[in-house]
This record gives structure tokens, sequence and C-alpha cells, in this order.
């Protein structure tokens, strides 16, 4: 059996920063912790298409941090695809919600690279909304 334990760890933990990111107001610290998760040459295909590079991610966190009161995510369904010397594809599904009520579902699949010195980093994802 393979085990996938260290990169389902990663996407749980990784979705309890960004969680706590958003819906919190929080320091640049929290930040920059959040963005070591992330490989320097992070690529992203968001839900509607479009491509965001690691510059995009800093940004788009940057500007939401602290912005989404109640915001909720809730992870099922992580599935091990790929794994292989120096990283793991993974999948999942991720629905999240907000105070105001506005949900959204969609499946994911990531692409991650585990570094000589141990941590697992964030070096694709591509998500896709599921229809309601």
């Amino acid at each position: 059996m393979t085990d996938y334990t260290e990169y389902f760890d990663e996407v749980i933990q990784a979705h309890i920063a960004i969680e706590q990111w958003l819906a919190e107001d929080q320091d640049e610290s929290a930040l920059e912790r959040l963005l070591t998760r992330f490989s320097p040459q992070f690529s992203m295909i968001s839900p509607l298409g479009r491509v965001l590079d690691f510059a995009a991610l800093n940004e788009l966190f940057l500007l939401a941090g602290g912005r989404k009161l109640g915001f909720r995510i809730e992870l099922s369904d992580l599935r091990g695809i790929a794994l292989y010397d120096g990283g793991a594809v993974v999948s999942y599904r991720e629905r999240q919600t907000d105070a105001t009520g506005l949900h959204s579902d969609r499946r994911s699949t990531v692409a991650f690279e585990k570094q000589a010195s141990g941590p697992v980093i964030w070096r694709h994802l591509h998500e896709t909304f599921c229809k309601q």
C-alpha cells in the first residue's frame, strides 16, 4: 500500500492556515508562514480557468486577508494519484462557505514537491467547480 499521509496532512494543514488567514485579522508573519507552503515556481489554474503564479497567489492572499468573515473550508475525498521520488499528486474536494451564505464546491488536484530538507510544498494546483 502506498502512503500519502504526509501529503494529505499538508492539504489539511494548508487549508486550516488559509481559512484562518482569510477569516481572521492576522499580522504579516502569518502570511509569510502561509506562503512558505508554496514553491516559488508555484502555478495554479483557478476554477474559472485563470492561471496564477506565486506572485499572483501572494497578491490574492494579501488582498483577501481577514476579509471573509465566517469563512470555512470543508475537505473530503482525499485520494492519492501518484507517489514518486520527490513528490506526489493528490486530489480532494473542497467546500467553502462564508457568513453571507456564499457557497462554492470544487475538486482540486495538487502536485507536491518534497524538498531535500523534508518539507512538502505545493508546486501546482488545478481547481474545478462542481455543479451544485
